[in-house]
């Protein structure tokens, strides 16, 4: 038990999800920026009455229905790239987490079917990041903590929540949340008060050890449906694909490669499709990968091989099918079970390009430990 609520499990893994997701949904947004009324604003086929209409049937999450002013969609997209952008510097994340999963809910809720898998798995891990202490390594809010002891530091972060209560204050008022979303931002914006309080008049005492507690315990939990998710998101792909008859008789991968939305490399995919080996190979190493990586979670040097594997089988998706998004949200998602030891080394290597950088990442907060070899989970930093 001590192990479990004594500290936050995987704070590089939480980190390397936190970037990948929050980077993916921002390059995403970034690239849209053009077309973003005809995806999601006032100008797409999905009007703003029919979104109504479905919401009010199924209870989505999504601010884009509190008006139908092209304002404040422009409001809403604008907060969506600025929060995946703060997020991914790790800046005041625990607010900054919040509004990243109200931008990805509310954009990809007001058009559902603009989406693909994807943005499906955005989806989730937006909620489960709000979850978990994914800055204590490799973010603003680490550093912070580590040059004035507290991450929680300055007014920024008092300003932000208060923002924040203000918004939710107006959706209730208005009717803009149902009663289980209502509840659940009502509950983190009082436990947001409740440990900045406790941080400022309290910070060595009972108190904020219980909030530390509480916090890792979520934290760790968080964790836990990450890895969950992924292990049931490569299960139900592999068990699924092995029932189909084009994957049974190896042909699968030809199709796809033959389809002009499919082929941003018509040259490479006529000539990957042309060899019937090849393209046979890769439809069943793709099954066989996806069936297997849940169990191999307990041995280590195999789970790292099938990851590497499904690694390099999203990266050549986004080349050969043109998705780059989808892999990279799946590459992202992947990250979570990524060795703390290639983490910390990845780390140190990126301190080396860093102006001024040493050649190694900076003891404190954002640098464990040297990890044993063995270990899966890496050690605790600042709390965050």
């Amino acid at each position: 038990m001590a192990a479990v609520s004594g500290r936050a499990l995987g704070p590089y893994q939480s980190a390397v999800v936190r970037i990948g997701f929050a980077g993916t949904w921002l390059f995403f947004l970034l690239r849209e920026f053009p077309h973003r009324h005809e995806l999601y604003g006032p100008q797409g086929p999905w009007s703003w009455d029919l979104a109504k209409r479905l919401i009010a049937s199924n209870h989505a999450f999504t601010v884009l229905m509190w008006s139908d002013s092209a304002l404040w969609f422009e409001i809403v997209y604008v907060l969506g790239v600025l929060s995946s952008a703060l997020l991914l510097l790790g800046w005041r994340t625990r607010a900054t987490a919040v509004v990243f999963m109200v931008g990805v809910l509310s954009l990809q809720n007001r058009s559902v079917f603009m989406g693909d898998g994807g943005d499906n798995v955005i989806h989730l891990m937006a909620i489960y990041l709000v979850l978990t202490r994914c800055a204590q390594v490799w973010s603003l809010d680490a550093r912070r903590a580590r040059r004035l002891g507290r991450a929680s530091a300055g007014r920024a972060g008092p300003v932000l929540w208060a923002v924040l209560g203000g918004a939710g204050a107006y959706g209730a008022l208005t009717g803009g949340f149902g009663t289980g979303w209502l509840v659940a931002f009502g509950a983190l914006w009082v436990v947001a008060a409740l440990w900045w309080t406790v941080e400022r008049y309290e910070p060595e005492g009972e108190g904020r050890a219980v909030l530390d507690v509480l916090a890792n315990l979520l934290h760790n939990a968080g964790m836990l449906v990450i890895t969950a998710e992924v292990c049931l998101i490569y299960a139900t792909a592999g068990w699924y694909k092995i029932q189909g008859s084009r994957w049974q008789d190896g042909t699968a991968l030809y199709y796809p490669l033959g389809l002009d939305y499919f082929t941003p490399w018509p040259g490479v995919s006529a000539l990957l499709a042309g060899s019937g080996t090849l393209v046979m190979l890769l439809s069943y190493g793709t099954v066989a990968v996806q069936v297997a990586f849940p169990f191999t979670l307990f041995n280590r040097r195999i789970k790292n091989v099938l990851l590497a594997l499904m690694m390099l089988e999203h990266a050549g998706i986004a080349v050969l099918l043109g998705l780059p998004f989808f892999s990279l949200a799946m590459i992202a998602a992947d990250a979570v079970f990524l060795p703390t030891v290639f983490l910390v080394w990845l780390g140190a290597r990126a301190s080396a390009l860093r102006p001024g950088g040493r050649g190694a990442a900076l003891p404190g907060p954002d640098r464990a430990p040297e990890p044993d070899p063995e270990p899966e989970q890496g050690t605790v930093g600042s709390a965050v």
